[in-house]
């Protein structure tokens, strides 16, 4: 039931789930109904996010780099190692977003003053404009995303995913 006391219209993954159930009665699908609506709504705002960030000429990945730089790395910038790290990609998945990023302006690699051995990223005045706007217009799409949903369900919904990711962090290594 939703909070204004209407029922929640069957989906997609009520179909899936509905077909599995006439065709093994024995199965529990309520794992299958819950990651597949995670994995559905995982595609589509990932989507939305890439064509509003695509508005600012950057990818996903760029964004998730300059965004790294602008909440975590301080104006000092943070080591290519420490970035990698954060973003839990490869080295040298992280060479090339650095490249292009460095090309179009919106970060630099500079020399560590602490260590001449290392490097230090950081953001240019331009890159950290563009973030700023990106971040703000890609949190509008997310918002608008959640519109839908009251701010009591919305609260509820973030506990619940709080709680269900804490459980699969616990055992997807199981």
């Amino acid at each position: 039931m939703c909070e204004d006391g209407g029922v929640t219209q069957a989906d997609g993954v009520d179909t899936i789930v509905g077909q599995w159930a006439r065709e093994r009665p024995d199965l529990d699908t309520r794992a299958m109904a819950v990651f597949g609506r995670i994995y559905r709504a995982a595609r589509l705002a990932g989507d939305a996010q890439e064509r509003c960030y695509a508005a600012f000429g950057i990818t996903r990945a760029d964004f998730d780099v300059l965004a790294t730089l602008r909440r975590a790395a301080g104006p000092e910038g943070m080591s290519p190692g420490r970035l990698t790290s954060a973003l839990m990609l490869t080295s040298g998945g992280m060479t090339g977003r650095l490249d292009r990023l460095e090309r179009a302006g919106h970060l630099v690699r500079a020399p560590d003053p602490a260590d001449r051995r290392a490097l230090l990223v950081r953001l240019t005045g331009s890159g950290r404009a563009l973030i700023d706007e990106a971040v703000t217009a890609g949190l509008a799409v997310q918002q608008r995303m959640l519109s839908g949903l009251p701010a009591g369900r919305l609260r509820e919904a973030e506990d619940l995913l709080r709680e269900l990711l804490s459980s699969v962090e616990r055992h997807a290594e199981d």
